[in-house]
């Protein structure tokens, strides 16, 4: 996992509230997947700016994904705003998901 973050102790708050979050078609979390692609805290702001993406721009379940990619970070962070910066830029490919998810998914 690549993430960019200005804040890595937060980031990894962040990340394992994230690992709650299910691709229901592949049945693993958006983190091991690769879907977050940077988390960036302003605390000036109160906000978290996260950019990720899904793993095809048709995915039937993309709306599902992103509130509950929202939801995650609120649960975490209950006093930050959450901002969500959807991307296909660059595109996902099974080469992004860990070390993690492909041992799950060979199972």
């Amino acid at each position: 996992m690549n993430e960019i973050t200005n804040n890595p102790i937060k980031c990894a708050l962040a990340l394992e509230a994230l690992k709650d979050v299910i691709d229901p078609e592949i049945g693993l979390n958006v983190v091991d997947l690769g879907l977050i692609y940077q988390v960036d805290f302003d605390e000036e702001n109160s906000k978290i700016n996260t950019v990720f993406t899904l793993t095809t721009q048709f995915c039937p379940m993309g709306e599902s994904i992103t509130e509950a990619v929202k939801r995650a970070l609120e649960n975490a962070f209950p006093l930050m705003e959450v901002d969500l910066e959807l991307t296909f830029d660059p595109a996902w490919n099974q080469e992004m998901i860990s070390e993690a998810g492909i041992n799950f998914l060979n199972q």
